[in-house]
């Protein structure tokens, strides 16, 4: 039997919530439901990816974001905290823990003193290079069950989805 014709677990809940509360539409549950259940799923394999290379979540984001700006100086930690979407407070946690490890520099913005560069370090392109491997390895994994097709309508609906959101609030 096809995996999409079987029942999940979000199935099951449905049916619960029809059986209880037979008046009540509960069909977004369908969508949101399963993208709750994936993402704790997709969470669990690329954490344990993560801390293979002694990074905890949301450092492989950071170190991502500096990779890929194809910024030699670095960027500010502004400049980061809407790229990965965090506060920053929390930016500022997890740049200590990054600089702790030898894995980012921070240094003066010679543009505007007031404020910092953060670039990646030797050692953290390193790691970032050797992450990426064995992170991209997992995804693949993870979206094995899907066919081209498949991959690429959930692709357009994910990216319909997430635009309506980033168009709603100021990300």
């Amino acid at each position: 039997m096809q995996l999409a014709r079987q029942r999940d677990h979000v199935d099951l809940v449905l049916a619960q919530w029809r059986q209880v509360a037979p008046d009540t539409d509960v069909s977004a549950m369908a969508v949101f439901t399963r993208l709750f259940r994936l993402s704790k799923y997709l969470n669990r394999q690329t954490a344990a990816v993560f801390r293979r290379h002694g990074l905890r979540d949301g450092e492989f984001d950071l170190l991502a974001t500096l990779y890929r700006s194809g910024q030699p100086d670095g960027l500010t930690p502004q400049a980061l905290s809407r790229a990965a979407v965090l506060s920053s407070g929390a930016m500022t946690n997890r740049l200590d823990r990054l600089e702790s490890a030898g894995l980012i520099g921070r240094q003066a913005n010679p543009l505007d003193r007031r404020s910092l560069l953060i670039s990646l370090s030797e050692q953290g392109r390193s790691v970032l290079l050797n992450c990426l491997t064995d992170y991209l390895s997992a995804l693949r994994q993870l979206q094995a069950p899907l066919g081209a097709d498949e991959r690429q309508a959930l692709t357009g609906a994910l990216r319909t989805l997430l635009l309506s959101l980033e168009a709603s609030e100021d990300v």
